[in-house]
């Protein structure tokens, strides 16, 4: 019944998105942007430790605030032009996606997220952010018993200064 829930009520839950800017492989030119596309501002590097320890201290926040079923807190790591596939949902924007949490926590109060145990992948997208890629655990209480599902998920968060904002999510596998 969880999944029947995530479902209906929060028909979003991470989705992705494809930037022009891809990895330099060796041998081969970096891409360059579409006519009439200006790059992003290129983010600092950070060593693949760092840039892991980050994404995972912003994944603990976020779902932090999912746990206290803070809707405000929670919405506050998605950007505006946030798209969010959900493999059963479709694609929902931020006002749809927040519209979405609303609704879950309203109806699955003890709702809880956590993120399963060595599964977390964080990828550097250069000249942007982060591919941040795991398995999360949704559980509530239905008759008395934990009702448990798993389900995979990539975010790409884009890094502004110091901000790191999810832009694209997709959440599959539900």
């Amino acid at each position: 019944m969880l999944r029947k829930a995530l479902v209906l009520s929060l028909p979003l839950f991470f989705a992705t998105g494809t930037a022009w800017s891809q990895q330099r492989s060796p041998g081969k030119a970096a891409a360059t942007p579409p006519p009439g596309v200006a790059a992003p501002p290129a983010a600092p590097a950070a060593a693949p430790d760092e840039l892991k320890q980050k994404v995972a201290q912003l994944d603990a926040e976020m779902f932090a605030a999912f746990n206290a079923k803070d809707v405000d807190k929670l919405t506050s790591y998605f950007a505006d032009n946030l798209e969010f596939y959900h493999d059963k949902g479709g694609l929902a924007n931020f006002t749809q996606t927040k519209e979405g949490f609303t609704r879950l926590f309203a109806q699955s109060p003890d709702i809880t997220r956590t993120l399963v145990p060595g599964s977390l992948e964080v990828y550097p997208v250069q000249g942007y952010g982060a591919m941040h890629i795991a398995t999360q655990q949704f559980c509530h209480v239905e008759n008395g018993r934990d009702d448990c599902g798993n389900s995979k998920f990539v975010m790409v968060w884009q890094q502004q200064g110091s901000a790191w904002k999810i832009t694209r999510v997709v959440s599959y596998d539900h």
